[in-house]
């Protein structure tokens, strides 16, 4: 099934796992994202590992399954595994997730260079136009804003051009998490969240306020590490799916895939537990 403009302003589909939802102000995507960055760094990941031909195939199978989001950033090196498999697809058929690395370590080059570079190289790397999203990646200092202001400006006018559709950042620590969910220049942030505080950056108890400040100001928030890293148990990941849904506070779900049946598992527990979370009348 082709996802159009016209269905993407459409209500989002309660009985369909996969169906496009909003996401802060200006996006609609699928409410489930393939992730691409399980234990990644300097360009490698699970994913990565799996070789060419099986990562792809991989990919392929969660886009014919409905999955219709891809979330990548340059420190995964999953651009040009993405690109492969979407070049034959419609671009009103999916939505596109990456991140810029501003940290020290983690990639092969030294150099830095400005998010109008990296996002120039990201578009050729995704053989698209345009890119949904494009966030800071793994910031943990609260002081980020005023870091990276001046690539925050770089990227707003992106969005201005038309190149990006919004822009935000992806956050590991509870400081940074803060400091996003007050920053007014912030589309969406991906937020560590389960109901077992595993691999997030706080408690539960610290975070979901945190949450329900960037959600009541109209912020995009993508669940991300709801498996707590792989570490659930299947019931665990069944509550934690339920919680996700449940909340009121996650539009998005991202999930690293590494085999096709867990494509099928996670789309079988939003589906399982989606009628719960539209009886308790939370679902963003």
């Amino acid at each position: 099934m082709v996802l159009t403009h016209s269905a993407a302003r459409a209500a989002p589909d309660d009985s369909n796992p996969a169906a496009l939802v909003p996401l802060g102000k200006s996006l609609k995507v699928c409410r489930i994202g393939a992730g691409t960055g399980m234990r990644g760094w300097n360009r490698q990941t699970n994913q990565t590992r799996l070789g060419k031909e099986k990562l792809e195939a991989l990919l392929r199978y969660a886009y014919d399954q409905g999955i219709r989001l891809f979330d990548c950033a340059d420190l995964y090196g999953t651009h040009p595994f993405v690109s492969a498999v979407l070049k034959d697809k419609p671009r009103d058929s999916y939505q596109l997730i990456t991140k810029i690395w501003r940290n020290k370590d983690g990639l092969p080059e030294r150099e830095r260079p400005d998010a109008d570079v990296c996002v120039k190289r990201f578009l050729k790397e995704l053989g698209v136009d345009c890119i949904d999203l494009v966030q800071f990646h793994c910031l943990t200092g609260a002081a980020w804003p005023d870091e990276q202001r001046r690539q925050m400006d770089i990227l707003a006018k992106l969005k201005e051009q038309g190149l990006i559709k919004a822009h935000g950042v992806s956050c590991h620590s509870l400081g940074a998490l803060q400091a996003a969910a007050a920053e007014p220049w912030v589309d969406v942030i991906h937020v560590r969240i389960n109901p077992f505080s595993l691999v997030m950056d706080g408690t539960k108890e610290e975070v979901l306020p945190v949450l329900k400040r960037a959600h009541a100001a109209g912020k995009g928030i993508v669940g991300m590490k709801i498996n707590g890293e792989g570490k659930l148990t299947p019931e665990q990941l069944s509550e934690s799916v339920k919680f996700a849904l449940s909340c009121g506070l996650v539009n998005v779900m991202i999930a690293g895939f590494e085999k096709t049946e867990e494509v099928d598992a996670f789309k079988a527990l939003v589906r399982q537990h989606l009628p719960v979370a539209r009886n308790q009348g939370k679902q963003p």
